[in-house]
């Protein structure tokens, strides 16, 4: 007669062997994570998961789309438009909004079973992030750029604010092309580091004053929608608010967020943005500059934009750090174009605040 064997489970086998790594060296993944969406799917994992995500110190969030403040879809942003004054009358009465299913059924293990979110169908950052409680390093990600452009524009801004503006680099080309650079060796020749004078009866003055002020009220209407996130977590020392095309960045560092924290925020009379102040203009001009990787800009223009009043007051470190901002701005080729236009002929301009 054959013997029967009995077969038993191996209880090792059944071990969870992830439960041995310590709470600390588990934080310091999901902070390599940081993405909000990996996030929440992976506090839906177990409760030990579901306790430690909000205690993340880096977190990403990616919005997905820009909608009206009633909801009509209709009436949503239309990121494509090439009239900047169409995109940003639609700008100012609009707020952020994204779609974030994974949380949908977390739990908050400090109060019982209340969800982790709230249960929405669309989001804003702000409760998104609401029960995210040590976060230090903060990347929200708009899916285009604020201003719309005419096709081959190349039109790039970044901007520090405390309670306001501090300082502002825009960079900008009417075209961007890829030529070799023996093709553009007689331009060069006759490009004498001035502006020429067709460039203020052609309508190229007027267009670049067009870009700056697009790009200052998009980074004055980002940094006043950030008030709430600012209020709600009082750990954050870097924040960064960018878009999927490239366009437009406003970071505010740790001193910065003290400065917005500690100072009234002066808003717009007439739209949903931050004041911009009087400020100084340093603009600089290149007919066309060769870049690396092959590429060239037509028309390269660099504004550099400080507030009046720290301008009239200008050491010695702090030119240099503006200097550093300005050199410091862009990455890539954009880089080599802004360091290739400070040494060009600078042009002062005033603006009043607005």
């Amino acid at each position: 007669m054959q013997s029967k064997t009995r077969i038993h489970a191996d209880p090792s086998l059944n071990e969870d062997h992830f439960d041995w790594i310590p709470d600390p060296l588990v934080l310091l993944i999901f902070n390599k994570l940081a993405d909000v969406r990996s996030l929440g799917r992976a506090s839906a994992v177990s409760k030990r998961f579901n306790s430690l995500v909000p205690l993340v110190h880096d977190v990403y969030v990616k919005i997905d789309r820009v909608v009206t403040v009633d909801g009509d879809l209709d009436e949503a942003l239309n990121l494509s438009s090439p009239k900047p004054r169409n995109l940003l009358s639609h700008l100012l009465k609009l707020m952020f909004l994204t779609v974030l299913k994974p949380f949908h059924h977390l739990q908050n293990t400090s109060s019982g079973n209340k969800p982790l979110l709230p249960q929405l169908s669309h989001h804003s950052p702000a409760q998104v992030l609401k029960n995210f409680t040590h976060i230090r390093n903060l990347r929200i990600e708009l899916p285009a750029g604020d201003v719309g452009t005419e096709d081959g524009v190349l039109l790039k801004w970044r901007a520090e604010f405390g309670s306001t503006l501090q300082n502002c680099v825009i960079l900008g080309g009417t075209q961007m092309d890829r030529k070799p650079a023996s093709s553009n060796q007689e331009q060069s020749v006759e490009d004498n580091g001035s502006i020429p004078e067709s460039f203020y009866t052609n309508g190229g003055l007027k267009l670049r004053v067009v870009w700056t002020i697009s790009s200052l009220i998009a980074a004055s209407t980002r940094h006043y929608l950030l008030r709430q996130i600012i209020k709600d977590h009082p750990t954050l020392r870097s924040l960064v608010l960018t878009d999927a095309d490239g366009q437009g960045t406003l970071s505010m560092g740790m001193e910065q967020l003290k400065e917005f924290r500690e100072k009234p925020l002066a808003a717009s009379a007439s739209s949903c943005r931050t004041q911009v102040p009087a400020s100084n203009m340093k603009l600089r001009y290149a007919p066309y500059l060769e870049l690396p990787e092959g590429m060239g800009m037509q028309g390269a223009t660099l504004v550099a934009i400080k507030p009046a009043g720290e301008g009239s007051s200008c050491s010695t470190s702090s030119r240099k750090e503006a200097e550093a901002f300005v050199s410091g701005a862009f990455d890539g080729p954009f880089k080599a174009a802004a360091k290739a236009l400070v040494k060009r002929r600078t042009y002062l301009l005033e603006m009043n605040g607005f």
